[in-house]
């Protein structure tokens, strides 16, 4: 006899199904083979003792402060851990208890039921002359040219934005943001280019957003994350897909000391409330794309943590982009110019796709493409 241990198993029911496990027993044991772990904040402490008793009855945990029994505050945050199936049935068996178990139990329910999309690449083209990789700056005709690469090299989709979004960069007026982005957009359609891939208009700006529609483009890639509800309408009108990005200030202001008391659940608190705000305006939840803006407004700890929880945003139905593509937090970690970060950068985005994101916002189309290949191999 020999005994050894595995390593991550990504699709659970095909190793059973491999191993010869009957049909009726594979749905059962995946759900036993995948642990999930949930952090609680304020809750109240009534509701964590018997959360605690109901977790530990079925081989759950809740792990809690030291003050929990003895009710030393009203409310405490706490770490629940439990296998998929365990979750399932709190999920259930806390719908009759009190003290917010209920809301908590329907909270749980949605993190049961995830959506899964395939993962694509999203290349990046920028139409200025002030982006902060020089290499992705590309002006009509030589635009064209890296489009059609881009997409013979894997890219599904590819963003085109044409003000820069840096930390201090200074905005430019609709019409020369509308004068620089125009000749590609006229030339994406005269090429049909929108036959061979997604289209996505990088802009927060009515007028051009609206050109870039009416060009073939099919998605609007907002910074401001749905702020102003001309972008909304617009999208919806043109049936168009929306990625809303969180961000902190404006790219002028947004790293000037950002704070947050939690990352993660201040970034999800903005995504729920745009959301709903878009569903509000017409638009269906499977057409808005989240974007929890790497950068934008956030510290290098603020954007590893985002990374480390990135399955979090999952549970709201969505596709989840990730665009650290060469950005100052590789720097901040290991210190490299701009023009060497390709390495962390694939790091980082192998990581987030691990935990869910599947669209991969990238300068380096063909070395992503390789890196997810082998990826999907490894998995």
């Amino acid at each position: 006899m020999q005994i050894y241990k595995l390593g991550t198993i990504a699709d659970k029911e095909r190793a059973l199904q491999t191993l010869g496990v009957q049909s009726g027993g594979v749905a059962i044991m995946a759900k036993k083979m995948e642990l999930m772990t949930f952090y609680i904040k304020d809750l109240r402490t009534p509701a964590a003792n018997i959360l605690k008793q109901d977790a530990l009855s079925i081989g759950a945990e809740l792990a809690v402060p030291g003050g929990v029994i003895t009710c030393e505050a009203p409310s405490f945050d706490c770490m629940l851990i439990g296998t998929r199936k365990q979750i399932e049935i709190l999920s259930k068996k806390e719908l009759a208890q009190p003290f917010g178990l209920k809301r908590l139990a329907q909270q749980l329910a949605t993190f049961l039921k995830p959506v899964h999309y395939p993962v694509r690449i999203m290349g990046v083209v920028n139409a200025n002359e002030d982006s902060f990789y020089a290499r992705s700056r590309f002006m009509a005709e030589d635009a064209v040219a890296k489009i059609e690469q881009m997409i013979a090299q894997g890219a599904e989709i590819i963003d085109i934005g044409a003000v820069s979004s840096r930390p201090g960069s200074e905005p430019v007026s609709e019409t020369v943001e509308l004068e620089r982005i125009k000749p590609i957009c006229d030339a994406i359609a005269q090429n049909k280019l929108y036959e061979k891939a997604l289209f996505s208009v990088d802009s927060y700006t009515p007028i051009v957003i609206e050109y870039a529609l009416k060009s073939g483009f099919s998605l609007v890639n907002d910074i401001t994350g749905g702020a102003d509800e001309a972008v909304v309408k617009l999208s919806v009108a043109h049936g168009a897909k929306l990625c809303i990005m969180h961000m902190q200030g404006t790219p002028q202001t947004m790293q000037n000391k950002p704070h947050y008391e939690d990352v993660t659940a201040e970034v999800s608190a903005f995504f729920e409330e745009r959301i709903a705000k878009c569903e509000a305006l017409g638009m269906k939840r499977e057409d808005i794309i989240l974007d929890v803006g790497i950068g934008f407004g956030k510290t290098l700890e603020h954007n590893l943590t985002l990374i480390r929880n990135m399955a979090h945003f999952t549970h709201f139905g969505c596709e989840v982009l990730i665009g650290a593509s060469r950005k100052s937090m590789i720097d901040h970690i290991t210190p490299t110019p701009t023009e060497a970060r390709l390495p962390g950068t694939l790091a980082i985005h192998l990581k987030a796709v691990q935990n869910g994101a599947s669209i991969v916002r990238c300068h380096d189309v063909a070395e992503h493409k390789q890196a997810l290949v082998v990826w999907e191999a490894l998995k």
